[in-house]
């Protein structure tokens, strides 16, 4: 068999958001060769990550990424973002702040055909898309960095909320804008001027946040949406349920339908049952504290020694003490706006997909007519957020605790399941912006 002289890889979309999928042609190797496709990314956090798949050419020479389950390697289903997702890390970031950073990122590709033909080619990531900008907000006490689409506006927004890590959640923050959202990535702990752990963390703080931006950003149709992750979610089904008029719509990835503890987000030196949220100076009631069925054994102790930590067990222990849970339950009956809840079935963190179900139980039964979904990653576990990005770190230490936990899911369902979600969360909010204007018009009219 003869060596292919013009071997190239053709890229489209080259340079496009995250959350556009690729489509990626290998052409030029001959009929039936087997060509080994390499992806590589040098993280701009310092981190290296790599992949790996063998996939066969068609009779033309042709391998189509997206429709050719590969021989081998570290994918073996028909998927053009296969080789983000299924990269494997390879050196441990330098500069871990930069992680969550909204830096593009490059992705180099190299097809070898065993005949020794080779092609390379690049495509870029983004999370910023053109006209998109961006500013620190420290305005009210107010910790966080607000995302502006492109256009005078107005525009609606969106509230982005961080989980047990702390932090802002500023990749979000930039699709929302992306999308034509007015983004506040906030900052409650672990963020500049806050605190570092999530201890006795008031309520009020954004109830000051999402005054702010009905004020200051002055939103189309006045619509001020929430979005959190994990304990974020949990965050944002209470502050929809405490603030129902300045809630629109919540989006509650991987949520709690019932208050937790500071669990492994809190000061070291005060128990996991310390209280995470305040208001009016007064502790919200959480599920932990005082609950002789609450059983942390495994919260605690991993299968083995040194093995990753799955917790989930230890969350619905908790749950079989009613009046626990009646003193620590949610009210989400009293939030006003539509609800997307998005669950992974095997979250290793906490019982997601249960919560939710509990959620939207209670949801479904509002007069309102306001809609409740629950979106459902199959086989995913608790990581389910951007697209296209790195999905192999299934086990990684916790950002406070420094504990190696274990998310639950595979590389392959929890990327499935932030592609899908994240487009459902696209259409659930535009829909939500749509309801939000039709109500503006009626008053309107009535008055």
């Amino acid at each position: 068999m003869t060596r292919p002289l013009h071997a190239r890889i053709d890229i489209t979309p080259a340079d496009a958001l995250v959350d556009v999928p690729r489509e990626i042609t290998l052409r030029g190797f001959n009929g039936g060769e087997r060509v080994t496709l390499t992806a590589t990314l040098n993280h701009p956090d310092g981190s290296q990550w790599e992949s790996h798949a063998v996939l066969t050419a068609d009779a033309d020479g042709t391998v189509a990424v997206g429709d050719t389950a590969p021989a081998s390697g570290g994918w073996i289903v028909a998927d053009a973002t296969a080789p983000v997702w299924a990269m494997q890390r390879l050196r441990a970031p330098t500069r871990p702040a930069w992680s969550e950073g909204v830096a593009p990122l490059d992705v180099t590709l190299t097809a070898t055909g065993q005949y020794g033909a080779q092609a390379r080619g690049q495509y870029t990531l983004r999370f910023l898309a053109p006209g998109v900008t961006h500013r620190p907000v420290s305005e009210a006490g107010l910790s966080g960095t607000l995302y502006t689409p492109a256009g005078p506006g107005p525009h609606p927004a969106v509230l982005v909320l961080a989980g047990s890590g702390g932090g802002m959640h500023e990749q979000r923050a930039a699709l929302y804008a992306a999308h034509g959202y007015s983004a506040l990535a906030l900052g409650y702990f672990k963020a500049p001027g806050r605190p570092d752990y999530i201890d006795d963390t008031p309520l009020e703080y954004f109830d000051t946040a999402l005054r702010w931006m009905h004020e200051r950003l002055a939103p189309q149709h006045g619509f001020v949406a929430v979005s959190g992750v994990s304990r974020g979610g949990e965050l944002v089904l209470l502050l929809a349920s405490h603030f129902p008029a300045l809630v629109s719509a919540v989006v509650a990835y991987v949520p709690s339908a019932v208050v937790h503890g500071t669990l492994r987000a809190g000061h070291p030196d005060k128990p996991r049952d310390a209280t995470a949220w305040t208001w009016r100076g007064e502790p919200l009631p959480n599920v932990w504290r005082d609950n002789p069925d609450a059983d942390w054994h495994a919260f605690d102790h991993p299968p083995a020694l040194g093995e990753p930590l799955r917790q989930a067990a230890a969350f619905h222990t908790p749950l079989r003490n009613a009046q626990a849970v009646a003193r620590a339950r949610i009210p989400v009956e009293n939030i006003e706006g539509p609800v997307l809840l998005i669950s992974g079935t095997d979250d290793g963190f906490w019982p997601s997909t249960l919560y939710s179900d509990q959620v939207a139980d209670v949801l479904r039964q509002r007069k309102n007519g306001a809609p409740v979904e629950h979106w459902r990653g199959e086989g995913a576990g608790h990581a389910i957020g951007v697209p296209q990005l790195p999905a192999t770190l299934i086990a990684k230490p916790h950002p406070v605790a420094g504990l190696l936990l274990d998310g639950g899911g595979t590389a392959q369902a929890n990327a499935r399941a932030s592609a899908a979600s994240w487009a459902r969360v696209v259409d659930f909010l535009a829909d939500a912006v749509q309801r939000s204007a039709s109500s503006v018009a009626g008053r309107a009219t009535a008055s």
